[in-house]
């Protein structure tokens, strides 16, 4: 494995915790060093599910053409008037986000598009991930990582693929 040079404090992700604490969504203007483009054939379903469902904000619109939706910095979705695809595309994006905001985000979606979650599920890579299905049809992942135990099944797993624990 290559040489990694930890920058965690340029990430708006909380150490995972029993008292770790979501940021609030970021509302300041930057250059987006990333983001995800969503073709929707309804624009409010779409930004409904994106902000009363999935946590995000409406940073801001130009009508019939974008919203630009945002949760924590770099986590930017711009939905664009599109046409729904019939199939799931191969391709998942996903958010972080910490695990008490799981069950919250879970309830939400499905208040606002019921059957469109599935889990959440711990995962062997010690996260836990909620799936949600968008009106476009995109799966959409909001994963939580869990505190390090070095004892655990997932944390041998890592070990097992040559990922070292994190520094205690």
């Amino acid at each position: 494995m290559n040489a990694l040079h930890p920058a965690f404090e340029i990430s708006p992700v909380p150490v995972p915790g029993p008292d770790a604490v979501a940021p609030e969504p970021f509302r300041g203007i930057y250059g987006m060093p990333m983001f995800v483009t969503v073709p929707t054939a309804d624009l409010a379903a779409s930004s409904d599910l994106w902000i009363n469902g999935l946590g995000f904000i409406e940073l801001f619109a130009a009508p019939g053409h974008v919203i630009h939706v945002r949760r924590w910095a770099f986590q930017d979705v711009l939905l664009v008037p599109g046409e729904r695809q019939a199939q799931a595309p191969a391709m998942t994006v996903g958010f972080s986000c910490v695990l008490y905001e799981l069950e919250t985000i879970a309830a939400a979606c499905e208040r606002v598009s019921p059957g469109c979650t599935t889990g959440p599920r711990v995962m062997p890579w010690n996260s836990v991930e909620l799936e949600v299905r968008t009106p476009e049809n995109i799966r959409v992942i909001m994963t939580a990582a869990r505190p390090y135990d070095p004892d655990s099944p997932e944390a041998e797993h890592l070990r097992s693929i040559g990922i070292q624990a994190p520094d205690q």
